[in-house]
């Protein structure tokens, strides 16, 4: 009954999380900007389910998946493995790993592409959708970012109406198989629309914010925004 219960609110407040958001998100470039016209969407290959082409201009498409981290790969204990979600929420939460696994899984297939110009298509992933945690922690008005940290020290800023997209996951299996520590495991989060480093690996905290604020990477000359269709690298 619980269980049911928790569901129930997560969906009501997953509806109402869209319903805030909904001109935000189909304003963000990976869902408006056109075919022509200044802020065309620049690729190849066929459309995506967002109507971009599939492979991103400056991508070169790859079957194998590289590993890129800061020279540290945490190995986390499932036992001993939480996420704390926080800041600018009405209800935060430290999730443990069978609470994880308690929310709604999401299985869906997209791709990932790299700012080193490496892109994989088609990857199967299974996870939570950020939007459902989002749900959960039901963010205050005031928020308009996030913050995801790592376990390896990594931090990475994304605005909610990028993470709140339904394509955002927090994943645990990627090919069918568990997430490995090389990507990640046991989660991180993908986010499709942008490139992948806004997608922080071996995540322990996501953090709401009330304004923007840099991460890691962005603090180091990389893109705030981070869009692959207008090969927004660099700031």
């Amino acid at each position: 009954m619980e269980s049911n219960e928790k569901l129930d609110r997560i969906v009501e407040a997953r509806m109402k999380l869209k319903r805030r958001f909904e001109d935000k998100i189909a304003n963000t470039p990976s869902m408006s900007d056109q075919l022509a016209g200044p802020n065309r969407a620049r690729g190849t290959g066929p459309a995506n389910r967002h109507g971009m082409p599939q492979v991103p201009i400056g991508q070169t498409v790859t079957a194998k998946w590289p590993v890129l981290d800061l020279g540290y790969q945490p190995a986390i204990p499932l036992d001993k493995w939480q996420l704390n979600v926080d800041g600018e929420v009405n209800n935060p939460v430290r999730l443990k790993w069978d609470d994880l696994m308690a929310l709604p899984q999401a299985e869906d297939t997209s791709d990932f592409h790299c700012v080193t110009t490496w892109s994989r298509l088609d990857v199967p992933w299974v996870g939570v959708r950020f939007m459902d945690i989002a749900a959960l922690v039901d963010p205050k008005g005031s928020a308009t970012h996030i913050m995801c940290y790592g376990y390896d020290g990594y931090s990475t800023n994304v605005s909610l109406e990028e993470a709140l997209k339904p394509d955002v996951l927090l994943v645990h299996t990627a090919d069918g198989q568990p997430l490995t520590k090389e990507h990640g495991g046991p989660l991180r989060m993908i986010t499709p629309q942008l490139y992948a480093w806004k997608g922080s690996k071996w995540i322990k905290r996501i953090e709401f914010l009330n304004q923007n604020r840099l991460g890691f990477w962005e603090e180091r000359g990389y893109s705030d925004t981070a869009y692959p269709w207008r090969n927004d690298r660099y700031s």
